[in-house]
């Protein structure tokens, strides 16, 4: 079973992702880890990608194909969950290909659908343990003792630089205009489910299990 996840940052696909990794063995593909590993490892596909980030270009839908393809014949049996890819019509019909050559297919493409100025103040109000990197929120879970990690008593907390309104809105116009050209492509096959993103972390996870089950 492949499938693609598709939400902004702050949508949880992250925490979607690690747990259909746990409970079901599929495997994550981030494109932007995966160029990473690869060029880390030093393998060939890992060599370009180097050589062109290195001359500040942007990497080819032709580099990134080939390290998917590199990662999908060491999954085996495992299905993939795709993160961060495809975004054009080009790559969803190199993907299309991709997993043909190895007897695959896409199963589903669901899509974490949140409300904008929800996801803002999730995003912005959220904050960390400098000692032991404890999560907590402005709205959501303040610590017991105001000032005090509840998990290890530190008093030094931080934020992400990133996590502020205009830097999150951004991010949520960038992520419209890449998802919005393959949606229709996906649409079209039936493929395309959405999932109440806003919804607490395990509820999300229930309405995915059913998607992948039905």
């Amino acid at each position: 079973m492949d499938i693609i996840l598709l939400g902004p940052p702050g949508a949880g696909k992250g925490t979607q992702a690690a747990r259909l990794e746990a409970a079901r063995g599929m495997v994550q593909l981030s494109t932007g880890d995966m160029l990473r590993a690869a060029v880390k490892a030093g393998s060939p596909v890992g060599l370009q990608a180097k050589a062109v980030m290195d001359a500040g270009e942007l990497v080819s839908d032709a580099i990134v194909s080939a390290l998917i393809g590199e990662r999908l014949d060491q999954l085996g049996d495992r299905g993939a969950i795709f993160d961060g890819y495809p975004r054009t019509a080009a790559q969803a019909d190199a993907l299309d290909l991709l997993l043909e050559h190895r007897g695959r297919q896409l199963t589903h493409v669901i899509e974490l659908v949140v409300d904008e100025d929800a996801l803002v103040e999730r995003i912005v109000g959220r904050f960390t343990c400098a000692n032991c990197g404890a999560g907590y929120h402005d709205t959501f879970k303040q610590p017991a003792v105001a000032g005090v990690c509840d998990a290890c008593g530190a008093t030094e907390f931080k934020r992400r630089p990133d996590d502020n309104e205009e830097t999150v809105r951004t991010r949520m116009v960038e992520y419209r205009a890449k998802t919005a050209p393959i949606l229709p492509l996906y649409e079209a096959r039936g493929l395309v489910h959405r999932v109440d993103g806003m919804a607490d972390m395990d509820d999300v996870t229930g309405q995915i299990a059913v998607i992948l089950d039905t």
